[in-house]
Order: structure tokens, then sequence, then C-alpha cells
């Protein structure tokens, strides 16, 4: 398609026409808009069993996933037991399955709260964990509890510190 427009844009009668039609930028009247950006802010706090919840700033929603260093040692995932929208969970309680073709691994939940949305996209592809741990393999979402909960997690440096003394 581009090599015909190119083609057609080639001719020597359409670039004639092209320059007579040309209009100095400076003659043009541009119209401004202002566009408003809101940028959210999420912050992750881990777990030392490899879990994960990011709350955007301001919200009380977190979404939980296991990170990349747990998704490496367990596996090419191919099942996930997921927690049931509206299930309460607590902090450090069972919250799942996740069976690789090495073993099966509890999936516990990082802080207490109610369940909101799951990812049912694993459901079918449970490989996704594996392929993006952080971003289209998140497990479930939960309302927080108790936002303070978070404050004994680690952060991103912690947690990659915190990796160096168990291998």
């Amino acid at each position: 398609m581009a090599s015909c427009l190119f083609r057609v844009l080639a001719r020597p009668q359409v670039l004639k026409f092209a320059s007579l039609r040309a209009v100095s930028i400076n003659s043009l009247n541009i119209q401004h808009r202002n566009i408003h950006i809101t940028r959210t802010f999420c912050q992750k706090y881990f777990t030392e069993k490899h879990e994960w919840v990011d709350v955007p700033e301001g919200s009380n929603v977190g979404t939980v996933g296991i990170t990349d260093y747990a998704q490496d040692k367990l596996g090419d995932v191919v099942y996930v037991q997921l927690p049931d929208v509206g299930q309460e969970l607590e902090v450090d309680g069972e919250a799942g399955v996740l069976e690789s073709v090495k073993a099966a691994s509890d999936i516990y939940s990082p802080v207490t709260g109610e369940v909101t949305e799951i990812n049912e996209v694993l459901n079918d592809t449970p490989k996704k964990i594996n392929e993006s741990p952080y971003d289209e393999g998140w497990l479930y979402k939960l309302t927080l509890a108790d936002p303070q909960e978070l404050e004994p997690l680690m952060s991103e440096e912690g947690y990659n510190e915190y990796l160096t003394t168990i291998e």
C-alpha cells in the first residue's frame, strides 16, 4: 500500500501540484489545545514470599502478583487457582495456588482485604505469569482493609537487596 502511494506521489505532475499547493507554515492558523494529564504513581511493595502488591497513589485498591524471581524459580506455570471475587483475605493468608511443570506453590496475600477482581486471562493462558509477572500476569485486585499493612513490606530496592541474601 505504501509503495503504491509513493509511486503516485512521485509522479512529476503530482509533485508539481503539491508544490503549487504548498503553504508556508507561518501563514497557517494553528489552534492551541490545553491537554491536562493526571499522572497516577504506583508503588510496588514486596514480601519475602515473593508476592508484590501495587497500589496507586491515593488509592486503597491494590493489584497483587508474584515476582519475576518467583516465576523463574517456579518454572512454566500451567494452572492457576485464584481467590473468588468478594473473598476476604488476611495478610499472609492463602489466596490461591500456582501449578507449574516443576511444582505447586501457594499464593499468599501481602495485605488484608476483599478481592474485587481476578485476572480472568490467566484461566486460559497461565503462562502470562511467566511472560509478564508485573504487567499482564497480575493475579487479583483487592480493596485494602488497612493501608498501614504496606509499611513493613519492602520497596523494589529493598526486595532486590533481599534477593542477594538468599541466593
